[in-house]
Protein backbone atom coordinates (compact mmCIF):
# COMPACT_ATOMS: atom_id res chain seq x y z
CA UNK A 1 0.00 0.00 0.00
CA UNK A 2 2.83 2.11 -0.35
CA UNK A 3 1.63 4.24 -3.02
CA UNK A 4 -1.23 5.94 -0.94
CA UNK A 5 1.10 6.62 2.03
CA UNK A 6 2.23 10.80 1.21
CA UNK A 7 5.12 10.04 3.81
CA UNK A 8 6.71 8.09 1.18
CA UNK A 9 6.20 10.43 -1.57
CA UNK A 10 9.78 12.13 -0.36
CA UNK A 11 12.84 10.22 0.45
CA UNK A 12 16.01 11.45 1.78
CA UNK A 13 19.13 12.41 1.04
CA UNK A 14 20.71 9.30 -0.01
CA UNK A 15 17.59 8.55 -1.95
CA UNK A 16 17.94 11.51 -4.23
CA UNK A 17 21.66 10.66 -4.08
CA UNK A 18 21.26 7.48 -5.50
CA UNK A 19 18.60 8.43 -8.06
CA UNK A 20 20.60 11.56 -9.08
CA UNK A 21 23.90 9.49 -9.89
CA UNK A 22 21.37 6.84 -12.08
CA UNK A 23 19.36 9.11 -14.11
CA UNK A 24 21.34 12.06 -14.65
CA UNK A 25 23.88 10.17 -16.70
CA UNK A 26 20.34 8.94 -19.02
CA UNK A 27 19.75 12.10 -18.84
CA UNK A 28 22.41 13.76 -19.95
CA UNK A 29 22.79 11.33 -23.26
CA UNK A 30 18.71 11.30 -24.01
CA UNK A 31 19.20 15.60 -23.58
CA UNK A 32 21.94 15.49 -26.26
CA UNK A 33 20.14 12.47 -28.21
CA UNK A 34 17.40 14.73 -28.65
CA UNK A 35 18.52 17.92 -29.39
CA UNK A 36 21.20 16.36 -32.20
CA UNK A 37 18.38 15.31 -33.99
CA UNK A 38 16.61 18.05 -33.18
CA UNK A 39 19.32 19.66 -35.20
CA UNK A 40 19.22 16.94 -37.36
CA UNK A 41 15.60 17.58 -38.39
CA UNK A 42 15.94 21.33 -38.72
CA UNK A 43 18.81 20.35 -41.22
CA UNK A 44 16.86 17.79 -43.34
CA UNK A 45 13.91 20.36 -43.35
CA UNK A 46 16.14 23.17 -44.88
CA UNK A 47 16.45 20.56 -47.88
CA UNK A 48 12.55 20.69 -48.95
CA UNK A 49 9.28 19.51 -47.61
CA UNK A 50 9.72 15.93 -49.12
CA UNK A 51 12.63 15.40 -48.05
CA UNK A 52 11.97 16.03 -44.75
CA UNK A 53 8.78 14.20 -44.75
CA UNK A 54 10.74 10.98 -46.62
CA UNK A 55 13.16 11.07 -43.23
CA UNK A 56 10.22 11.77 -40.75
CA UNK A 57 8.40 8.47 -42.29
CA UNK A 58 11.70 6.20 -42.04
CA UNK A 59 12.28 7.29 -38.60
CA UNK A 60 9.13 6.36 -38.03
CA UNK A 61 9.90 2.66 -38.95
CA UNK A 62 13.49 2.37 -37.96
CA UNK A 63 11.68 3.65 -34.01
CA UNK A 64 9.72 0.08 -34.25
CA UNK A 65 13.62 -1.59 -34.86
CA UNK A 66 14.69 0.16 -31.92
CA UNK A 67 11.99 -0.57 -30.04
CA UNK A 68 11.68 -4.35 -30.79
CA UNK A 69 16.03 -4.34 -30.03
CA UNK A 70 14.96 -2.64 -26.38
CA UNK A 71 11.69 -5.23 -25.97
CA UNK A 72 14.38 -8.15 -26.77
CA UNK A 73 16.97 -6.94 -24.31
CA UNK A 74 14.29 -6.69 -21.32
CA UNK A 75 13.70 -9.89 -20.20
CA UNK A 76 17.39 -10.47 -19.67
CA UNK A 77 17.65 -7.26 -18.69
CA UNK A 78 15.67 -7.65 -15.41
CA UNK A 79 17.87 -10.66 -14.35
CA UNK A 80 20.82 -9.06 -15.15
CA UNK A 81 19.87 -5.99 -12.69
CA UNK A 82 19.01 -8.65 -10.25
CA UNK A 83 21.94 -10.49 -10.55
CA UNK A 84 24.18 -7.84 -9.69
CA UNK A 85 21.79 -6.46 -6.84
CA UNK A 86 22.99 -10.32 -6.36
CA UNK A 87 26.67 -9.48 -6.65
CA UNK A 88 26.71 -12.70 -8.99
CA UNK A 89 28.45 -11.74 -11.81
CA UNK A 90 28.39 -15.02 -13.78
CA UNK A 91 24.78 -14.66 -13.88
CA UNK A 92 25.07 -11.36 -15.43
CA UNK A 93 27.03 -12.93 -18.28
CA UNK A 94 24.99 -14.94 -18.84
CA UNK A 95 22.36 -12.32 -18.90
CA UNK A 96 24.27 -10.67 -21.79
CA UNK A 97 25.20 -13.49 -24.00
CA UNK A 98 21.14 -14.26 -24.05
CA UNK A 99 20.93 -10.85 -24.82
CA UNK A 100 23.43 -11.27 -28.20
CA UNK A 101 21.07 -13.79 -29.16
CA UNK A 102 17.47 -11.82 -28.67
CA UNK A 103 19.11 -9.03 -30.16
CA UNK A 104 20.75 -11.08 -33.67
CA UNK A 105 17.30 -12.40 -33.93
CA UNK A 106 15.36 -9.06 -33.80
CA UNK A 107 18.17 -7.55 -36.43
CA UNK A 108 17.73 -10.49 -38.56
CA UNK A 109 13.78 -10.18 -39.00
CA UNK A 110 14.21 -5.89 -39.41
CA UNK A 111 16.56 -6.44 -42.48
CA UNK A 112 14.66 -8.81 -44.26
CA UNK A 113 11.30 -6.84 -43.37
CA UNK A 114 13.19 -3.47 -44.74
CA UNK A 115 15.42 -4.93 -47.38
CA UNK A 116 12.18 -6.82 -49.29
CA UNK A 117 9.39 -4.54 -48.32
CA UNK A 118 11.13 -0.94 -47.73
CA UNK A 119 8.77 0.56 -50.70
CA UNK A 120 5.73 -1.06 -49.19
CA UNK A 121 6.05 0.41 -45.66
CA UNK A 122 7.08 3.75 -46.91
CA UNK A 123 3.89 4.27 -49.02
CA UNK A 124 1.61 3.15 -46.26
CA UNK A 125 2.52 6.69 -45.12
CA UNK A 126 2.02 8.54 -48.31
CA UNK A 127 -1.94 9.94 -48.97
CA UNK A 128 -1.16 13.05 -50.72
CA UNK A 129 -3.50 13.19 -54.29
CA UNK A 130 -0.12 15.29 -55.74
CA UNK A 131 1.38 11.46 -57.34
CA UNK A 132 4.62 13.48 -57.84
CA UNK A 133 4.88 14.46 -54.64
CA UNK A 134 4.84 11.32 -53.66
CA UNK A 135 6.80 9.97 -55.97
CA UNK A 136 9.40 12.25 -54.72
CA UNK A 137 9.00 11.55 -50.37
CA UNK A 138 8.75 7.79 -51.66
CA UNK A 139 12.34 7.94 -53.86
CA UNK A 140 14.14 9.87 -51.15
CA UNK A 141 12.59 7.23 -48.31
CA UNK A 142 14.27 4.65 -50.20
CA UNK A 143 17.49 6.29 -50.42
CA UNK A 144 17.90 6.93 -46.69
CA UNK A 145 16.27 3.82 -45.30
CA UNK A 146 19.02 1.50 -47.23
CA UNK A 147 21.63 3.49 -46.14
CA UNK A 148 20.18 3.58 -42.38
CA UNK A 149 19.86 0.07 -42.76
CA UNK A 150 24.04 -0.42 -42.51
CA UNK A 151 23.61 0.95 -38.80
CA UNK A 152 21.56 -1.21 -37.55
CA UNK A 153 24.36 -4.02 -37.08
CA UNK A 154 26.16 -2.11 -34.46
CA UNK A 155 22.75 0.00 -32.62
CA UNK A 156 21.66 -3.45 -31.55
CA UNK A 157 25.71 -4.35 -30.00
CA UNK A 158 25.80 -1.49 -28.64
CA UNK A 159 22.31 -1.85 -26.88
CA UNK A 160 23.61 -5.41 -25.43
CA UNK A 161 26.51 -3.64 -24.21
CA UNK A 162 25.10 -0.38 -22.63
CA UNK A 163 21.81 -2.23 -20.98
CA UNK A 164 24.36 -4.76 -19.27
CA UNK A 165 26.38 -1.70 -18.09
CA UNK A 166 23.47 0.66 -16.69
CA UNK A 167 22.20 -2.56 -15.42
CA UNK A 168 25.59 -2.92 -13.08
CA UNK A 169 25.65 0.68 -11.94
CA UNK A 170 27.84 2.08 -14.75
CA UNK A 171 25.53 4.82 -16.26
CA UNK A 172 28.17 7.06 -17.60
CA UNK A 173 30.24 5.29 -20.19
CA UNK A 174 27.22 4.86 -22.43
CA UNK A 175 26.24 8.33 -22.03
CA UNK A 176 29.98 9.53 -23.31
CA UNK A 177 29.92 6.94 -25.86
CA UNK A 178 26.81 7.86 -27.06
CA UNK A 179 27.52 11.73 -26.88
CA UNK A 180 30.44 11.40 -28.55
CA UNK A 181 28.50 9.14 -31.24
CA UNK A 182 26.46 12.19 -31.50
CA UNK A 183 28.57 14.51 -31.93
CA UNK A 184 30.33 12.98 -35.11
CA UNK A 185 26.62 12.42 -36.30
CA UNK A 186 25.83 16.15 -36.00
CA UNK A 187 29.33 17.47 -37.74
CA UNK A 188 28.46 14.42 -40.27
CA UNK A 189 25.31 16.04 -40.92
CA UNK A 190 26.43 19.36 -41.13
CA UNK A 191 29.29 18.54 -43.64
CA UNK A 192 27.35 15.73 -45.95
CA UNK A 193 23.70 17.20 -45.92
CA UNK A 194 25.10 20.76 -46.88
CA UNK A 195 28.53 19.94 -48.76
CA UNK A 196 30.92 21.87 -46.77
CA UNK A 197 34.46 21.47 -46.68
CA UNK A 198 34.71 20.31 -50.29
CA UNK A 199 32.42 17.56 -49.63
CA UNK A 200 29.25 17.05 -52.08
CA UNK A 201 25.62 17.79 -51.11
CA UNK A 202 24.19 14.39 -50.72
CA UNK A 203 21.05 15.45 -48.51
CA UNK A 204 19.18 12.73 -47.03
CA UNK A 205 21.52 10.57 -47.97
CA UNK A 206 23.98 12.54 -46.36
CA UNK A 207 22.50 12.51 -43.30
CA UNK A 208 22.22 8.21 -43.48
CA UNK A 209 25.75 8.16 -43.76
CA UNK A 210 26.39 10.06 -40.98
CA UNK A 211 24.19 8.35 -38.72
CA UNK A 212 26.02 5.04 -39.73
CA UNK A 213 29.11 6.39 -39.08
CA UNK A 214 28.23 7.51 -35.39
CA UNK A 215 26.53 4.66 -34.44
CA UNK A 216 29.64 2.40 -35.09
CA UNK A 217 31.77 5.23 -33.38
CA UNK A 218 29.65 4.74 -30.23
CA UNK A 219 30.15 0.40 -30.95
CA UNK A 220 33.62 0.56 -30.49
CA UNK A 221 34.06 3.24 -27.56
CA UNK A 222 31.78 1.04 -25.90
CA UNK A 223 33.15 -2.48 -26.63
CA UNK A 224 36.78 -0.57 -25.94
CA UNK A 225 36.05 0.74 -22.41
CA UNK A 226 33.99 -2.79 -21.07
CA UNK A 227 37.22 -4.82 -22.00
CA UNK A 228 39.69 -2.89 -20.91
CA UNK A 229 38.08 -1.96 -17.35
CA UNK A 230 37.25 -5.56 -16.27
CA UNK A 231 38.20 -4.58 -12.38
CA UNK A 232 35.24 -2.33 -12.51
CA UNK A 233 33.63 -4.62 -15.01
CA UNK A 234 33.81 -7.90 -13.36
CA UNK A 235 30.97 -9.95 -15.75
CA UNK A 236 33.32 -9.12 -18.75
CA UNK A 237 35.91 -11.39 -17.36
CA UNK A 238 35.57 -14.37 -19.69
CA UNK A 239 32.76 -12.67 -21.31
CA UNK A 240 33.27 -14.75 -24.80
CA UNK A 241 34.68 -18.02 -22.68
CA UNK A 242 31.65 -19.57 -24.05
CA UNK A 243 28.37 -18.79 -25.78
CA UNK A 244 26.44 -21.70 -24.11
CA UNK A 245 23.73 -20.91 -21.63
CA UNK A 246 22.44 -22.19 -18.70
CA UNK A 247 19.19 -24.13 -20.19
CA UNK A 248 17.40 -23.29 -16.32
CA UNK A 249 18.50 -19.80 -16.99
CA UNK A 250 17.46 -19.61 -20.48
CA UNK A 251 14.06 -20.76 -19.84
CA UNK A 252 13.15 -18.15 -17.05
CA UNK A 253 14.77 -15.39 -19.32
CA UNK A 254 11.98 -16.91 -21.90
CA UNK A 255 9.08 -16.90 -19.51
CA UNK A 256 10.06 -13.36 -18.09
CA UNK A 257 11.46 -11.95 -21.77
CA UNK A 258 9.14 -13.48 -24.36
CA UNK A 259 6.49 -11.08 -23.24
CA UNK A 260 8.25 -8.37 -23.35
CA UNK A 261 9.30 -8.89 -26.59
CA UNK A 262 6.21 -9.00 -28.08
CA UNK A 263 4.47 -5.74 -25.92
CA UNK A 264 7.59 -3.78 -27.08
CA UNK A 265 6.63 -5.09 -30.96
CA UNK A 266 3.22 -4.77 -30.60
CA UNK A 267 3.51 -1.26 -28.47
CA UNK A 268 5.85 0.02 -31.09
CA UNK A 269 3.56 -1.27 -34.16
CA UNK A 270 0.82 0.71 -32.33
CA UNK A 271 2.95 3.70 -32.49
CA UNK A 272 3.78 3.27 -35.99
CA UNK A 273 0.08 2.87 -37.22
CA UNK A 274 -1.11 5.74 -34.64
CA UNK A 275 1.28 7.66 -37.42
CA UNK A 276 -0.24 5.98 -40.18
CA UNK A 277 -3.93 7.11 -39.14
CA UNK A 278 -2.51 10.56 -38.98
CA UNK A 279 -0.70 10.74 -42.06
CA UNK A 280 -4.47 10.26 -43.48
CA UNK A 281 -5.13 13.59 -42.89
CA UNK A 282 -1.92 14.35 -45.65
CA UNK A 283 1.79 14.78 -45.80
CA UNK A 284 0.57 18.70 -44.22
CA UNK A 285 -0.38 15.84 -41.31
CA UNK A 286 2.64 13.96 -41.52
CA UNK A 287 5.12 17.03 -41.24
CA UNK A 288 2.62 18.61 -38.51
CA UNK A 289 3.37 14.98 -36.16
CA UNK A 290 7.10 15.02 -37.46
CA UNK A 291 8.05 18.27 -35.84
CA UNK A 292 5.57 17.42 -32.57
CA UNK A 293 7.28 14.08 -32.18
CA UNK A 294 10.54 15.92 -32.19
CA UNK A 295 9.81 18.35 -29.67
CA UNK A 296 8.22 15.92 -27.36
CA UNK A 297 11.14 13.99 -27.77
CA UNK A 298 13.25 16.90 -26.40
CA UNK A 299 11.05 17.60 -23.11
CA UNK A 300 10.36 13.71 -22.69
CA UNK A 301 13.96 12.81 -21.51
CA UNK A 302 13.15 13.37 -17.93
CA UNK A 303 10.55 10.88 -18.20
CA UNK A 304 12.49 8.37 -19.70
CA UNK A 305 15.93 8.79 -17.94
CA UNK A 306 13.32 8.88 -14.53
CA UNK A 307 11.52 5.18 -15.89
CA UNK A 308 14.83 4.00 -16.88
CA UNK A 309 16.10 4.50 -12.84
CA UNK A 310 12.66 2.72 -11.70
CA UNK A 311 14.21 -0.66 -13.92
CA UNK A 312 17.35 -0.49 -12.08
CA UNK A 313 16.75 1.14 -8.91
CA UNK A 314 14.29 -1.11 -7.77
CA UNK A 315 15.30 -4.24 -9.54
CA UNK A 316 18.44 -3.97 -7.64
CA UNK A 317 16.67 -3.68 -4.44
CA UNK A 318 14.24 -6.88 -5.19
CA UNK A 319 17.73 -8.45 -6.47
CA UNK A 320 18.71 -7.79 -3.02
CA UNK A 321 15.73 -9.41 -1.01
CA UNK A 322 15.08 -5.79 0.35
CA UNK A 323 11.27 -5.90 -0.88
CA UNK A 324 9.68 -3.42 0.93
CA UNK A 325 12.65 -1.23 0.39
CA UNK A 326 11.86 -1.72 -3.40
CA UNK A 327 8.37 -0.47 -2.68
CA UNK A 328 9.24 2.67 -0.90
CA UNK A 329 11.50 3.33 -3.84
CA UNK A 330 9.15 2.66 -6.52
CA UNK A 331 6.56 5.27 -4.89
CA UNK A 332 9.18 7.72 -4.74
CA UNK A 333 10.47 7.42 -8.29
CA UNK A 334 6.87 7.50 -9.17
CA UNK A 335 6.08 11.09 -7.78
CA UNK A 336 9.09 12.47 -8.63
CA UNK A 337 8.44 11.80 -12.24
CA UNK A 338 5.12 12.80 -12.31
CA UNK A 339 5.54 15.82 -10.57
CA UNK A 340 9.02 16.80 -12.62
CA UNK A 341 6.72 16.60 -15.99
CA UNK A 342 4.41 18.19 -14.53
CA UNK A 343 6.69 21.28 -14.53
CA UNK A 344 8.29 20.21 -17.50
CA UNK A 345 4.42 19.87 -19.41
CA UNK A 346 3.45 23.31 -18.52
CA UNK A 347 6.84 24.21 -19.99
CA UNK A 348 5.96 23.07 -23.15
CA UNK A 349 2.72 24.33 -23.35
CA UNK A 350 3.27 27.54 -22.94
CA UNK A 351 6.37 27.84 -25.48
CA UNK A 352 4.90 25.86 -28.22
CA UNK A 353 4.35 28.71 -30.52
CA UNK A 354 8.05 28.92 -30.90
CA UNK A 355 9.58 25.44 -31.81
CA UNK A 356 7.90 24.94 -35.44
CA UNK A 357 9.30 28.00 -36.29
CA UNK A 358 12.80 26.39 -36.71
CA UNK A 359 11.54 24.31 -39.27
CA UNK A 360 11.44 26.74 -41.41
CA UNK A 361 11.40 24.82 -44.91
CA UNK A 362 8.51 22.68 -43.83
CA UNK A 363 4.64 24.18 -44.78
CA UNK A 364 3.38 26.50 -42.79
CA UNK A 365 -0.53 24.40 -42.75
CA UNK A 366 2.39 21.53 -41.00
CA UNK A 367 3.82 24.31 -38.68
CA UNK A 368 0.76 25.66 -37.55
CA UNK A 369 -1.03 22.41 -37.05
CA UNK A 370 2.48 21.58 -34.91
CA UNK A 371 1.96 24.39 -32.36
CA UNK A 372 -1.82 23.10 -30.99
CA UNK A 373 -0.20 19.34 -31.27
CA UNK A 374 2.78 20.49 -28.37
CA UNK A 375 0.32 22.19 -26.60
CA UNK A 376 -1.86 19.04 -26.15
CA UNK A 377 1.20 16.84 -25.60
CA UNK A 378 2.48 19.05 -23.01
CA UNK A 379 -0.85 19.08 -20.91
CA UNK A 380 -0.80 15.08 -20.95
CA UNK A 381 3.12 14.78 -20.26
CA UNK A 382 2.67 14.33 -16.79
CA UNK A 383 0.16 11.51 -17.37
CA UNK A 384 2.46 9.57 -19.85
CA UNK A 385 4.97 10.20 -16.93
CA UNK A 386 3.12 8.45 -14.69
CA UNK A 387 2.21 5.60 -17.16
CA UNK A 388 5.73 5.11 -17.85
CA UNK A 389 6.79 4.74 -14.74
CA UNK A 390 4.14 2.10 -13.80
CA UNK A 391 5.24 0.31 -16.54
CA UNK A 392 8.80 0.17 -15.49
CA UNK A 393 7.49 -0.90 -12.15
CA UNK A 394 5.48 -3.99 -13.39
CA UNK A 395 8.58 -5.16 -15.51
CA UNK A 396 11.28 -4.85 -12.44
CA UNK A 397 8.95 -7.53 -10.70
CA UNK A 398 8.86 -9.65 -14.19
CA UNK A 399 5.34 -9.37 -14.22
CA UNK A 400 5.54 -9.36 -17.92
CA UNK A 401 2.28 -10.78 -19.05
CA UNK A 402 0.91 -7.54 -17.08
CA UNK A 403 3.38 -5.69 -18.54
CA UNK A 404 1.28 -7.11 -21.98
CA UNK A 405 -1.66 -6.28 -21.12
CA UNK A 406 -0.90 -2.82 -19.99
CA UNK A 407 1.52 -1.35 -22.67
CA UNK A 408 0.80 -3.26 -25.73
CA UNK A 409 -2.87 -4.65 -24.62
CA UNK A 410 -4.23 -0.76 -24.30
CA UNK A 411 -2.69 0.33 -27.40
CA UNK A 412 -3.83 -2.37 -29.70
CA UNK A 413 -7.09 -2.68 -27.84
CA UNK A 414 -7.78 1.15 -26.97
CA UNK A 415 -5.89 3.66 -28.81
CA UNK A 416 -5.07 2.28 -32.40
CA UNK A 417 -9.03 1.50 -32.78
CA UNK A 418 -9.85 4.78 -31.74
CA UNK A 419 -7.52 6.56 -34.05
CA UNK A 420 -8.27 4.13 -36.64
CA UNK A 421 -11.82 5.12 -36.69
CA UNK A 422 -11.77 8.52 -36.20
CA UNK A 423 -8.83 8.97 -39.06
CA UNK A 424 -10.83 6.49 -41.93
CA UNK A 425 -14.40 7.31 -41.12
CA UNK A 426 -14.57 10.49 -39.98
CA UNK A 427 -13.65 14.00 -40.88
CA UNK A 428 -12.25 15.23 -37.57
CA UNK A 429 -9.78 17.51 -38.20
CA UNK A 430 -5.75 16.25 -37.04
CA UNK A 431 -5.70 18.10 -33.59
CA UNK A 432 -8.73 16.92 -32.23
CA UNK A 433 -7.96 13.78 -33.19
CA UNK A 434 -4.61 13.89 -31.85
CA UNK A 435 -5.50 15.33 -28.45
CA UNK A 436 -8.97 12.51 -28.07
CA UNK A 437 -5.79 10.25 -28.51
CA UNK A 438 -3.41 11.11 -26.01
CA UNK A 439 -6.42 11.33 -23.50
CA UNK A 440 -6.82 7.96 -23.44
CA UNK A 441 -3.33 7.87 -20.97
CA UNK A 442 -5.92 8.66 -18.12
CA UNK A 443 -7.48 5.38 -17.94
CA UNK A 444 -4.03 3.63 -18.65
CA UNK A 445 -3.29 5.88 -15.64
CA UNK A 446 -5.93 4.64 -13.60
CA UNK A 447 -5.03 1.15 -14.48
CA UNK A 448 -1.56 1.43 -13.40
CA UNK A 449 -2.40 2.99 -10.20
CA UNK A 450 -4.19 0.20 -8.51
CA UNK A 451 -1.64 -2.77 -10.18
CA UNK A 452 1.38 -0.59 -8.64
CA UNK A 453 -0.60 -0.36 -5.04
CA UNK A 454 -1.35 -3.86 -4.95
CA UNK A 455 1.95 -4.60 -4.85
CA UNK A 456 2.14 -7.96 -6.55
CA UNK A 457 4.64 -6.86 -8.49
CA UNK A 458 7.27 -6.64 -5.76
CA UNK A 459 9.27 -9.95 -6.86
CA UNK A 460 13.03 -11.53 -6.17
CA UNK A 461 13.22 -13.36 -9.73
CA UNK A 462 16.84 -14.96 -9.07
CA UNK A 463 16.12 -16.73 -5.95
CA UNK A 464 12.27 -18.26 -7.34
CA UNK A 465 11.82 -21.90 -7.58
Amino acid sequence: MALLKPNRFIGDKAFYKTLIAVALPVMLQNGITEFVSLLDNIMIGHTGTEQYNAVVIVNQLVFVYIVCVFGALAGAGIFSAQFHGNKDNEGVRNSFRFKLYAAGAVLAVAAFLFGFFGEELISLYLHDTDAASKAITLEYGLQYLHIIMICMLPHALTQVYASTLRETGKTIPPMIAGSIALLVNLMGNYVLIFGHFGFPALGVVGAAIATSLARFVEFGILVIYTHTTKGKNPFAKGLYRTLLLPRELVGKIMVKGVPLLLNEVLWSGGMAMLAQCYSVRGTVAVGAYGITSTMSNMFGIAMLALGSSVAIIVGQKLGAGDIEGAKVDDSRLIFTSTAACAVIGAAMALTAPLFPQMFSEVSEDSRALAVQMIRVAGCVLPFNAFAHATYFTLRSGGKALFVFAFDSGFMWLVCVPTAFIIGHFTSLPLVPMYAIVLSLELIKCTLGFFFVKSGFWAKNLIKEN
